[in-house]
């Protein structure tokens, strides 16, 4: 039977612990029986971009398991993702973070985890960054590479935009005001900003660790920096070890029926399993 879950807020989230697979679960409700689910129709599916591959590819299984099912999933970020949900414009937002208390009315399925790292491009010698040296890279107090340790050249930070998941949690745990943030460059989802580290061997930014692993291992010129000497990698997400870790949730406004609820408890089972893993996430009971 499928449970709605309540996320906690992001502030709690940090409070409590970094491991996501001890958060406590808030207001759990069984979903009532809405009798036969719909083996046809359409679901609008928006939200972060970290999640979209992930959430297309449990879409194209779930089609061909039900083939007049229509599944469209948009990248517009968390955000908006929410913002879709409440105002009726999606049937299913998703989200690369906790909730913050005032979404807490949505309803909210985890069905992954995941971190956010920093990416460097391959060649440059970097190999670690302090916390205090992001907070004055992104705050434009270090402008040069060879202030850390790497070479003589300009470093180029490129932020994210507002309303992506990955920026809350970013500024959070750096105790960085986005408004101060100086970056020439600010960019949406995250392969956009993966090719753009590639493109500029001086550059940095952040991302889902689950999209930068996959792509370093398709052969991207782009190296993973450890977080306060935590490697970014899967495992340590697994064991609560990696300090920006999140929880990567579907969200609805009202308890899921119908279509929306048997895609949702098709998101939550072992059919998906495989798919959270080739892309890098960690199945959220794990």
């Amino acid at each position: 039977m499928l449970i709605p879950w309540k996320i906690p807020s992001i502030s709690a989230f940090f409070l409590l612990s970094t491991c996501l697979g001890c958060i406590s679960v808030h207001a759990v409700e069984r979903l009532p029986a809405k009798g036969i689910v719909p083996v046809s129709g359409r679901l609008l599916i928006t939200g972060a971009s970290t999640m979209t591959p992930m959430i297309e590819a449990a879409g194209k299984r779930f089609s061909t398991l039900h083939p007049d099912v229509r599944i469209e999933v948009q990248t517009v970020g968390s955000a908006r993702g929410i913002d879709d949900v409440m105002k009726g414009k999606a049937d299913i937002g998703m989200v690369a973070r906790a909730l913050t208390d005032k979404e807490s009315g949505l309803y909210s399925f985890a069905i992954a985890r995941d971190g956010i790292c920093l990416v460097v491009h391959k060649n440059n010698p970097v190999r670690s960054l302090t916390n205090r040296q992001v907070f004055d890279i992104y705050t434009g107090k270090i402008n040069n590479w060879i202030r850390v340790g790497g070479k003589d050249a300009s470093i180029v930070p490129i932020n994210v935009k507002e309303g992506f998941g990955s920026v809350e949690l970013f500024t959070h745990y750096f105790g960085i005001e986005y408004a101060d943030v100086k970056s020439p460059i600010v960019m949406g989802d995250d392969l956009e900003r993966v090719k753009a580290v590639i493109e500029n061997p001086n550059g940095i930014t952040y991302v889902s660790i689950g999209t930068a692993q996959q792509q370093a291992d398709t052969g991207a010129h782009i190296k993973l920096l450890p977080i306060n000497g935590v490697a970014a990698t899967t495992k340590n997400i697994r064991t609560g070890n990696f300090p920006i870790a999140r929880p990567l949730v579907l969200v609805t406004k009202g308890v899921p029926t119908g279509l929306v609820k048997e895609f949702i408890t098709f998101s939550l089972s072992s059919q998906i399993t495989d798919i959270v893993l080739q892309h890098h996430f960690v199945p959220y009971l794990d």
